[in-house]
This record gives C-alpha cells, structure tokens and sequence, in this order.
C-alpha cells in the first residue's frame, strides 16, 4: 500500500500546483459566491490565494508524512487511505465532469486523470489488504 499511497500523494503535490498555474482559486470563490446567493443556507468557504495554497501545501505534506505508516501496513491508516483515496477519486471526477459540463477544460483539469488514477491504485491496494 506503501507506493500507492506515495504515488497519490505526488499526484496531489502535482495536482496543486496545475489548480495554482491555472487559475482554480478565482473560479472556485465565484462559484462558492454565486451559490451562497442563490442558496443562503450554503455556507462555504472562500481564501485568499495564501491561505489556499498553504492550507494544500500542509495537508500535503502532512499525508507524505504518513508514508512509513502505509509503508509498514499500520492498521489505523487503512481507514485514512480509504478516506484520501475516495476524497481524490472525487476531486478528479469533479474536475473532468465540470470541464464537460462547461466544454472548456477547467482549472485543475490537466492533472485530474493522473490524481483519479492514482487514487484508485490507492483503493484497489487498500481492498487487496482486506
């Protein structure tokens, strides 16, 4: 599970950087601002451009942290892979369904098929070890 779990993590790391290079932030705090106006009980975030990147950055770095435990099979992180693998596998599919949706490749698009393929290896190495 050790080199799923390092492979997700770099396509995260790889991931962040296309959403910083192409604009993701600014279309992210229109779309949270245009949904809080039409429906007032949402209450989602917007950032700063600093906080974003360093709020992503940490939780990176954070998961990268984790690798020796994927590594050596650790117990606890099975349940935290399944969580990070299906969080990706979101995000991915997030970001390719919107680029159809809109007909034009969004923000974050050019590395959601490298992020969705490795969370599946993730999920797939997670389901093998059960």
């Amino acid at each position: 599970m050790g080199s799923a779990w390092v492979g997700l993590c770099c396509a995260f790391a790889l991931h962040i950087a296309d959403e910083a290079l192409t604009g993701f932030l600014p279309v992210y705090n229109a779309t949270v601002r245009a949904l809080r106006q039409r429906y007032r009980f949402l209450s989602f975030p917007t950032f700063s451009f600093r906080l974003w990147l360093t709020g992503l950055v940490l939780a990176c770095g954070i998961l990268f942290a984790l690798s020796g435990f994927a590594f050596r099979g650790a117990p606890w992180i099975v349940p935290i892979a399944t969580a990070y693998g299906a969080i990706m596998v979101g995000n991915g599919l997030l970001h390719l369904g919107a680029s159809v949706r809109y007909r034009r490749l969004m923000p974050g698009t050019y590395s959601a098929p490298v992020l969705l393929a490795s969370a599946i290896w993730l999920l797939v190495r997670v389901a093998e070890r059960n």
